[in-house]
């Protein structure tokens, strides 16, 4: 554009734009701008460099912002500056987190860089405090919390089972959060019992630290029973996610069984490009978009009921920039949150400086002095900068390659290009030698000037001139054709056709045969789509390996080779052989009481024939998917259905097909409808029928209730069959409950232990169905009919009595147990105080007792009566037994001692018994060593003893006065220390008499 005379000149911010070539005068133009950095605080070097570099003539200098403020270098010893990067050493978080900015001037403008986030990487250690013991019954689910230390960036969470390295392992039962660290284990096992670690890694360093052991038992008192799912971990109810981010839903459920995760999209399709992690707990979108916004939900699902969740996905994005290079520059930008825009002029806001008007989508500038222009798009996600330079100049006509030599395909067009540069723009003419080229249906000039020659033959070699001429000046570039012929070039991609088996690997060669004064490129194509590389280069051959090949790499592979003249493809048919893809749908056809007919399409079988299938079916009392056993036995892969046998009467299933062929086994198809078997009549007798106890004239069967899985039906019950032995009739009982496990039949005629042939039945809507086998079974017993014999009580000391006796006797005949007591209970009264009476039992079957907390030297009434379960015996006749007089109150006193070698003699005041006091007689010595656990009691019928005290040590001498009543009260200690035998000191622990000739 031309006003006022003045040529003006717009260089892009583009880095290979020709007008801002070297040799021109042009403003700063960016070439590196400062990323994000996330800088370790545990770096050997505490160094950050932030890098920002930029083109322009005369070359630019920098400055940096931090925060929106210059960094001023002599301010801190820290910073420095080398070219146009920035270094901080010692890095400090507190003084150096922040956002930093580069600027770039010379005298033709200035221009900012992109803002650059400065964070810093570290990962504290957990807090050292023990942590306690988690306990839960088998099959409840559990949450072991990791509660992560301080850290900085993000970190990726796993869990130690034991000791390290052993990891757990995440499947359907087990996950672990990458949101909380928390492992979540959904229904826990005997095998999960032991010490859990929870490790952290920092994303940026790289660093790991363990937490201390969380330990996981079980509880004795049950196994958890089936309960619905319960969600325990999911996405926040509202997520906003960037643009072209990766975004990662969890989803995770504790129930028994294991629950099953599904997902969907609310109102639309779940995008083709997501993945399923961690069995299905995971949905991971990769380079989310705005069209993938929306509402999901997971679901948990088991026999015992669903649960679900739902939250919104709602995706931004930064501001994407469109400006033209014009004149009159639009700014245009998208963005959620819609962008605001503003301007600026040499790093400086665009205010009054050139003419502006502001439009609700777009900002129009009417540039008319020159410098650098930077137009700022941004929202709250962030901000983005596009640059342009306006500059007023001229420059005559200049071509950067002269001559241009051009090799053709012989037959084929060929394009002649012309692109001086130059400002204004230039006139371009054409001629072959010295006459001016006549252009026709066969040769013409395009808009871009450049030439076409059409169906090109030999008569067209030769040299072709381009003119270019401005009111600055002119100049003239020479382009040289050359043809080579048609089929001077081939390619050959070897083999043309591979089979391969899934898991390995091939090359695909293509070599191409060409003019060797050209230069060839290589590009392959898989099913006419690029492969993301390109091979450039000098030779004629190249590779493609493709390792650990799967499925989805079956197709066409072609390899296009390229010179100036010629371009030429070939392709080659990769075929992949693997194990079958799913069966289709699966159709209950017929429906049993013990098996169902099945029907389902072939699946793929990926180049190897199917040689079986195997039929599985799933039902409320099944853990997971089980094979059933089918008709015909086995099924083979030309078959399109069979029979599924032996299953269980009234049970609901599903039932899918999973199909095998020599390379492996394939995935399953889906799940069919739930169908149930119809009802037959029960098939399994209750187990472990027994008996006996009750109360008097009863006679108690019990037994381990039958299964729902093995009822067959509905209205299950129990048949109770007895009768007692020697007899012929069966007296039969119903009941009604499929839950009973035990039934009590009363009958005052027949006598205590009477002997019953017993059995238990079962029996549905559609008939009775087996017994159990005929056990022996006893009645109840009766009370004790007689008294125990032999009753004997002997006072032991002034506060305990010995009481003996003989049991029972059973009758003749009568079987060992019969009406005899299990426990004795002894009762007994003082006779100065007939209120006070007393009782106590025996453990099982024991015939003697102490009776224990008595009064001394007093006198007790004592009888015995016998207990069974039934009731209690008659009491035996009384027995007398006086308590002995209580010992002496007063201690031993005036203790004294004398050193003899390794001996000690030891000598005290005698102790005199009162009146209402069991006489003295004899004494207790003890003698204990401190931090020993053995005691020596050394016993005499004198006031005095000899003590021996081996090693040394320190030593404790207590004495005790002994009577009939027992022990009398205790010394006080005598504390003697030694050394090797020889007395060092005495040492009383309360007063006392020494010997004054020590």
């Amino acid at each position: 554009h031309s006003s006022n005379n003045r040529i003006l000149r717009l260089c892009s911010h583009l880095s290979n734009n020709q007008l801002c070539a070297a040799g021109h005068h042009f403003g700063p133009v960016f070439i590196q701008e400062p990323d994000d950095v996330i800088f370790p605080l545990d770096s050997d070097e505490k160094k950050v460099v932030m890098h920002c570099e930029a083109r322009g003539n005369p070359p630019p200098t920098y400055s940096w912002y931090v925060n929106r403020t210059e960094v001023d270098a002599e301010a801190d010893y820290r910073y420095g500056f080398i070219d146009g990067n920035f270094i901080i050493t010692n890095a400090s978080e507190i003084t150096d987190y922040g956002r930093y900015q580069c600027k770039a001037e010379n005298s033709f403008g200035t221009v900012l860089s992109r803002d650059a986030l400065l964070q810093f990487a570290y990962l504290r250690t957990f807090s050292g405090k023990t942590r306690g013991g988690v306990s839960v019954r088998e099959g409840q689910g559990v949450v072991l919390m990791c509660a992560p230390p301080p850290h900085s960036p993000e970190i990726i969470y796993s869990w130690v089972f034991n000791e390290f390295p052993s990891f757990v392992a995440e499947d359907s039962r087990r996950f672990i959060s990458q949101e909380t660290g928390n492992l979540y284990i959904s229904k826990v096992q005997p095998s999960d019992v032991g010490s859990y670690i929870c490790l952290v890694k920092n994303t940026a360093t790289n660093a790991r630290v363990l937490s201390p052991p969380t330990p996981l038992t079980l509880k004795t008192d049950g196994v958890m029973g089936e309960y619905e799912p319960k969600i325990e971990v999911h996405f926040p109810t509202s997520v906003l996610a960037a643009k072209g981010v990766t975004v990662r839903l969890e989803c995770f459920a504790l129930g028994n069984p294991v629950p099953t995760i599904t997902w969907r999209k609310i109102n639309g399709n779940i995008p083709k490009k997501a993945r399923l992690r961690k069995s299905q707990a995971v949905l991971e979108i990769p380079n989310i978009q705005l069209e993938d916004s929306g509402t999901y939900e997971c679901k948990a699902e088991n026999p015992r009921g669903g649960t679900a969740f739902k939250g919104h996905l709602q995706v931004y994005s930064e501001s994407e920039m469109d400006s033209g290079e014009k004149l009159q520059w639009e700014c245009k930008a998208t963005g959620r949150p819609r962008p605001t825009y503003r301007w600026l002029r040499n790093g400086l806001p665009l205010t009054s400086q050139v003419p502006t008007s502001l439009h609700s989508t777009s900002l129009l500038l009417l540039i008319a002095d020159s410098g650098m222009y930077q137009c700022v798009a941004e929202n709250k996600y962030g901000a983005i900068y596009s640059n342009a330079e306006l500059k007023i100049l001229a420059s005559a006509p200049v071509f950067v390659h002269n001559p241009v030599r051009v090799i053709a395909t012989l037959g084929k067009d060929v394009s002649l290009e012309c692109k001086p540069r130059a400002s204004p723009k230039p006139r371009i003419t054409w001629k072959r030698g010295d006459r001016r080229i006549q252009l026709s249906r066969r040769i013409m000039l395009l808009r871009n000037n450049t030439l076409r020659i059409v169906n090109s033959s030999r008569a067209d070699e030769g040299n072709y001139v381009c003119r270019a001429e401005n009111q600055l000046g002119s100049a003239e570039m020479t382009a040289v054709l050359s043809f080579v012929l048609p089929d001077a070039m081939r390619v050959e991609l070897s083999p043309s056709r591979v089979e391969v088996t899934v898991g390995e690997s091939v090359v695909l060669s293509c070599k191409a045969t060409h003019d060797t004064s050209l230069d060839v490129a290589f590009q392959w194509f898989f099913n006419q789509r690029p492969i993301n590389f390109q091979q450039d280069g000098q030779s004629s051959t190249v590779d493609l390996m493709i390792r650990s090949i799967l499925l989805k790499h079956a197709g066409k592979y072609g390899c296009r080779a390229q010179t100036s003249a010629d371009t030429v493809l070939a392709e080659a048919e990769l075929l992949v052989r693997g194990p079958p893809g799913p069966p289709g749908v699966v159709i209950v056809e017929e429906i049993s009481d013990t098996t169902a007919t099945l029907s389902w399409s072939r699946g793929l079988d990926n180049h190897s024939p199917i040689s079986t299938y195997n039929l599985q079916a799933r039902s409320p009392f099944s853990l997971g998917w089980q094979t059933v056993k089918t008709d015909p036995d086995p099924v083979t892969g030309d078959m399109e259905s069979a029979m599924a046998v032996e299953l269980n009467p009234w049970v609901e299933y599903e039932f899918r097909v999973v199909a095998s062929n020599a390379i492996g086994t394939g995935d399953p198809s889906a799940p069919s409808r739930g169908v149930r078997t119809k009802e037959a009549v029960p098939s399994v007798a209750p187990a472990n029928v027994s008996g006996g106890n009750g109360r008097r004239h009863e006679l108690v069967i019990s037994w381990e209730p039958v299964s729902e899985e093995f009822q067959n039906g509905e209205g299950f019950g129990y048949i109770v069959a007895f009768r007692a032995n020697g007899t012929r009739g069966w007296k039969e009982k119903m009941v009604t409950s499929a839950d009973s496990t035990t039934y009590k039949y009363r009958d005052e005629t027949f006598p205590p232990l009477t002997p019953f042939e017993v059995k238990v039945g079962v029996y549905n809507n559609k008939g009775d169905g087996p017994f159990s086998r005929v056990v022996i079974i006893h009645s109840a017993e009766g009370e004790p009919r007689e008294a125990p014999t032999d009753v004997k009580a002997q006072s032991i000391s002034s506060s305990e009595i010995r009481v003996t006796w003989k049991p029972p006797n059973p009758g003749p005949g009568r079987p060992r147990g019969y009406e005899s007591p299990d426990i004795f209970r002894i009762y007994w009264k003082d006779m100065e105080q007939e209120e006070s009476g007393q009782k106590q039992r025996t453990v099982r079957n024991e015939t003697s007792m102490v009776l224990t907390g008595l009064e001394g030297n007093s006198l007790y009434l004592i009888t015995v009566k016998g207990f069974n379960s039934i009731g209690q015996g008659p009491a035996t006749a009384a027995v007398t037994a006086k308590t002995r007089k209580a010992p002496p109150a007063h201690p031993p006193s005036n203790l004294m001692w004398i050193q003899e070698g390794n001996n000690v003699s030891l000598s005290w005041d005698p102790v005199k018994a009162k009146d209402n006091e069991s006489d003295v007689i004899g004494y207790m010595v003890l003698l204990k060593q401190e931090g020993r656990g053995h005691n020596q009691v050394t016993r005499t019928i004198n006031p005095s003893t000899m003590l021996s005290l081996p090693e040394g040590g320190t030593y404790i001498i207590e004495v005790r006065a002994l009577s009939e009543g027992g022990e009398g009260a205790v010394s006080s200690q005598v504390r003697l220390v030694t050394s090797s035998g020889k007395l060092v000191s005495l040492l009383p622990s309360q007063p006392h008499t020494p010997l004054h000739d020590l």
